[in-house]
């Protein structure tokens, strides 16, 4: 403002509450034409500070990132002083490079940590030269709190573009990254399978590296699976995820808590279809062939999923090798089926059939008697005993 005798003076204009909207029209527009001829300068200060205090921008600034931080502080520095001269949001053509700023951090692999600080340092140096020119000037020290406050306030805009160019640019490649996962998950499970270098050139493009063996899941919804490496397809009713074969059942067990599922049995890449599609089958035979369990591992129920896949065949060979129990009721036939098989998977060991069953140790004699006498010398036949469980694994299921 000019006084009585025609010289500039500064009054503190402390009016208002201080917030960071009310700041540019608090100070004296004066201010504008004392700092801007001597911070053409301050630029080159403030990227010589940054280099030696942030070790991420120690290198030479040349190529894109020299550029791109170059004219980020320039930019700052000629935005701040034009809103002192005339108070107005950051132009569209200025709030693009702040914007671009947090995309290029993105783009190095850093979060927003070493931008944000490189911001401070710049509010911090381009405030000592403003204090040092505004003191020579004659900048009552009101003036210059304020001052101070506004620079750290605008500090805290540009940061604010920046997480949005960053956050932006996280958007865009976590979709642009999803899209080619979920393209790769349709090859894998392709029928007939795709190409293996169609496979691999995907998987190098979705950042999935294939794994020497996978399984497949089916279940029941949509399901948090972060941090096991999955391929996830949640967008039609039936729900599917690709995952490196887990050498410990417990974090996908966890992960799957409160959902029904099925894990398919690991298969190399290409067979990754099978895998589901066995994952899927014995979704559906739970719980009225398969144990009521809310995680059903495949692997534990395969002579079962296989007999199930091949139902002609499982009958043909139940007709064959139980044909001795058909002439039993129903009560009976089941009372020596169940025996059967316990006495078959136990090699004949009393006590542990006892224990299964749940009954005493003499009644297990007894019904080894009865089925001695039905099936004679089967009993010990290698081949035999081996379709007899499969049989009644199948009839018993």
């Amino acid at each position: 403002m000019t006084g009585p005798s025609g010289e500039t003076t500064f009054g503190p204009m402390l009016g208002g509450d201080g917030r960071p909207g009310q700041l540019w029209a608090m100070l004296p527009r004066e201010l504008a034409a004392v700092f801007r001829p001597r911070l053409l300068d301050v630029a080159d200060e403030v990227l010589r500070e940054i280099q030696r205090t942030i070790p991420d921008y120690a290198r030479p600034l040349d190529g894109a990132f020299g550029k791109a931080l170059r004219a980020g502080v320039q930019a700052a520095i000629l935005q701040f002083i034009d809103r002192i001269a005339a108070s107005g949001p950051i132009p569209d053509s200025r709030r693009k490079v702040f914007v671009g700023l947090g995309v290029h951090e993105l783009a190095q692999g850093r979060n927003l940590d070493v931008l944000q600080a490189a911001y401070r340092v710049g509010a911090r140096v381009t405030w000592r030269r403003m204090a040092e020119v505004g003191t020579r000037a004659g900048v009552p020290s009101a003036t210059l709190c304020l001052l101070a406050e506004a620079i750290f306030a605008y500090i805290d805009e540009l940061s604010a573009l920046s997480i949005e160019g960053h956050a932006a640019a996280q958007a865009r490649a976590a979709g642009a990254l999803e899209r080619r996962r979920r393209r790769l998950l349709d090859l894998l499970l392709a029928d007939p399978p795709s190409p293996s270098r169609t496979v691999q050139e995907a998987a190098t493009a979705a950042d999935w590296p294939l794994p020497h063996r996978l399984v497949a899941v089916a279940l029941d919804g949509p399901v948090d699976v972060a941090g096991l490496g999955a391929l996830e397809d949640f967008e039609d009713g039936t729900p599917r995820l690709l995952l490196p074969a887990p050498s410990d059942r417990a974090a996908l067990t966890a992960a799957l808590a409160g959902h029904r599922a099925a894990v398919g049995p690991p298969v190399p890449p290409r067979q990754a279809g099978r895998s589901l599609a066995t994952a899927q089958e014995a979704l559906r035979l739970v719980p009225d062939v398969l144990p009521d369990e809310p995680l059903t591992w495949c692997e534990d129920h395969l002579a079962t999923l296989w007999l199930r896949k091949e139902p002609f065949l499982a009958t043909e060979v139940s007709r064959r090798r139980l044909a001795p129990l058909t002439a039993l009721n129903p009560k009976q036939y089941n009372r020596l089926a169940g025996t059967l098989l316990a006495w078959l998977e136990t090699c004949g060991n009393v006590r542990e059939v006892a224990d299964r069953l749940a009954i005493h140790p003499q009644t297990v004699r007894a019904r080894a008697q009865e089925l001695e006498a039905l099936f004679a010398d089967h009993l010990r036949d290698p081949d035999d005993r081996f379709e007899m469980i499969l049989a009644l694994r199948a009839t018993l299921a």
